[in-house]
């Protein structure tokens, strides 16, 4: 127990130090591997299994150059267990599969000679079947009187299901980890998904368990992105792009009928979040009769949200509603912001890879998507909404303005920083269409950049923004505006720091201003000029 117990701190210590952890590296290792070795009687599993987890994280830890020629023995050992018959009981086959996925991580594409070992039994734990006792709901043989502890119930409709948690633990773990080498190997890993595919696509419904399912859904877009980059390489085994669109029809709309049947609000964000990769890295390979089945499922999921929160506020009202119960609504409404987060990130996705001809299919979805700019939304609700709409301003500038103009002066930063930004897009392609709205855009970013906190870290990315916008009008609508005012007001803002990406735009700006010898920049007789010298000094 003493052993085990210095084992785990050992791991902790070096989990935390990381790189730091090399200069203890050459005095422990060598009793790390010598317990691996000798410890091989049933009494000392558990010891085994702890040093074979202490070795990965301190592999991991001092990174591939200092531990590669320890990991040669380290896997030789690990291949002649994993060949052993080892009972079902034993706690070294849990802890195995996670040390070769930490091997994984630290070895990189090095690692791959051993994937023909690591695979097969892998692929053997995620394909297990639960091990499931139905029963009817109000049946006197309740599974929940059972002793046994490793079985957990669950009712659906009028059955009573019980399940074997240990063979669920396994599969879960399997999957985790067909998930991590996915990831960590990229193209190498292009060999094994036509058997990993088929395996876990099923697995999105897998409703015994969450974990399975969440595993399920982070490898989904893993899968995409090492079929791409091994035909981008040249290391698919002679398929092309056919063979991704292929996998591409046969992930994406499972994962979107998946998207439909989710019960749980944490996963359906996650499952948006791999949909979205997955759109980002498929791009034009998805047909239309695709978009038009993720739009549609887009409207189910606000509706859904919308139609929980509905319920909240209900239960809300209830007499024996107390702090606990509030504090549990807090947390499920975060979630559905995050759901919305990751809808707006999928919107998005959209605009930018079908550009105009997305746009149809956008106006289906504004009238889903404008209510969340209500007062009675979350301000991150009102910031996603806002966020969304951006990205399509320069088509929707006339319906979309008026919105922009109020949320200018939200009094949530977030919210504000979005508005201000959407501003500048408007400013630069709204043409006729912003011009007799130049004066109240002035009205609304002086007020943002005039705060007294300004310039404070949580205010800090709208004032950037506000002045990017100001930028633009000066740029846009000079003839608008009193530039001989205007101009100078927009200099002395400069330079701005936060917003790195607004930084670039506004001092490209300034420099081209300077280059054409711009008079209300410089100034009467180039007043202004010690002004920009400071501003390029800084």
């Amino acid at each position: 127990m003493v052993q085990e117990g210095a084992l785990t701190a050992l791991a902790s210590v070096a989990d935390s130090s990381q790189e730091h952890f090399q200069k203890y590296y050459d005095a422990v290792m060598p009793y790390l591997k010598a317990i691996l070795v000798n410890a091989t009687d049933k009494s000392n599993r558990m010891l085994r299994a702890k040093s074979l987890e202490c070795i990965s994280l301190v592999g991991m830890a001092v990174g591939k150059e200092k531990f590669r020629d320890d990991a040669k023995q380290v896997m030789e050992v690990l291949m002649s267990l994993q060949g052993s018959q080892m009972e079902t009981d034993d706690p070294t086959t849990s802890y195995m599969l996670q040390a070769w996925a930490r091997l994984c991580k630290c070895l990189g594409q090095d690692f791959l000679p051993y994937m023909s070992v690591v695979m097969p039994p892998l692929l053997q734990s995620a394909q297990l079947k639960p091990d499931v006792t139905i029963t009817s709901a109000d049946s006197d043989n309740d599974i929940e009187d059972s002793d046994d502890e490793s079985m957990e119930t669950i009712t659906l409709g009028d059955k009573r299901i019980g399940i074997k948690t240990s063979v669920l633990e396994e599969k879960a773990t399997a999957c985790n980890m067909l998930c991590c080498y996915a990831d960590e190997l990229k193209e190498g890993f292009f060999p094994w998904i036509d058997q990993v595919a088929p395996t876990l696509v099923p697995l999105l419904k897998f409703y015994f368990h969450e974990e399975v399912r969440k595993a399920a859904v982070s490898a989904m877009p893993e899968l995409l992105r090492s079929a791409k980059l091994a035909v981008e390489k040249g290391m698919a085994q002679g398929r092309n792009e056919t063979y991704v669109k292929q996998l591409s029809d046969y992930i994406i709309p499972a994962l979107v009928e998946a998207l439909h049947k989710e019960p749980d609000t944490e996963i359906c964000a996650s499952m948006l979040d791999a949909l979205n990769e997955c759109i980002q890295i498929s791009g034009p390979l998805l047909d239309e009769s695709q978009v038009r089945s993720i739009v549609d499922e887009i409207k189910q999921v606000i509706t859904a949200s919308a139609s929980r929160k509905r319920e909240r506020a209900e239960r809300a009202k209830a007499e024996d509603f107390d702090a606990e119960e509030g504090e549990l609504i807090k947390e499920e409404n975060e979630q559905e912001e995050e759901v919305f987060d990751q809808v707006g990130e999928i919107l998005g996705t959209l605009v930018k890879t079908f550009k105009a001809s997305f746009l149809p299919f956008f106006d289906e979805l504004s009238s889903y998507l404008t209510p969340m700019w209500g007062k009675d939304k979350t301000a991150e609700e009102r910031r996603i909404a806002i966020c969304i709409f951006d990205d399509v301003a320069e088509q929707y500038y006339d319906t979309y303005l008026p919105f922009i103009l109020e949320a200018c002066n939200d009094e949530n930063p977030d919210v504000r920083q979005a508005a201000v930004y959407g501003l500048g897009v408007c400013t630069e392609f709204g043409g006729p269409v912003f011009k007799p709205l130049v004066g109240e855009a002035l009205s609304r970013l002086n007020a943002v950049i005039r705060h007294p906190n300004a310039l404070q870290p949580e205010n800090v990315m709208a004032y950037d923004n506000a002045v990017s916008a100001l930028g633009k009008i000066c740029l846009f609508h000079r003839d608008s505006i009193d530039a001989a005012q205007i101009v100078p007001a927009w200099l002395n803002c400069l330079p701005i720091k936060g917003d790195l990406i607004e930084a670039k735009v506004v001092h490209e700006q300034l420099c081209s201003m300077v280059e054409r010898s711009d008079s209300e920049v410089l100034g009467p007789n180039h007043q202004y000029l010690p002004k920009i010298v400071a501003v390029f000094a800084e």
